[in-house]
Formats: structure tokens, C-alpha cells, sequence
């Protein structure tokens, strides 16, 4: 095997949009993420909702459409 060819493997700092951080193994030292398994719905069993409430209306007045 060549040597000298291989990034370095060093501790990573995770941390997520949530406050959630762990530490895993990676090349660089440290990683910021939107969603991790503390947070995302399948993990956490738990549905957020986004308001989306206002985009057809907000469609409909950007083209003109009467209701």
C-alpha cells in the first residue's frame, strides 16, 4: 500500500441547526448540519408542520387570478 496518499482521519465535531453535536471520525475537523437524528421527524417520530398557508393566494394575486 502507498503511504502518504490518504487524507488524515482526525475526531469531527457534528453539530446540528438543533443544538445536537456528537463527534465521529472524518478528514475535516468539523461539520454543521440542518437536521440529525435527534431532530429529524423519522427518528423522532414526530411530524413539524410548515405554514404554507398564503402561497396559493400569494400565486393567485401574482398572476391575476379572480377566486
Amino acid at each position: 500500500m502507498k503511504k502518504d496518499i490518504h487524507p488524515d482521519y482526525k475526531v469531527c465535531t457534528v453539530t446540528c441547526a438543533c443544538g445536537n453535536s456528537f463527534e465521529t471520525k472524518s478528514n475535516v475537523e468539523t461539520l454543521k448540519i440542518d437536521i440529525c437524528s435527534s431532530c429529524h421527524p423519522f427518528f423522532t417520530g414526530e411530524q413539524k408542520l410548515v405554514d404554507a398557508a398564503g402561497r396559493v393566494e400569494k400565486f393567485k394575486a401574482k398572476y391575476n387570478m379572480a377566486k
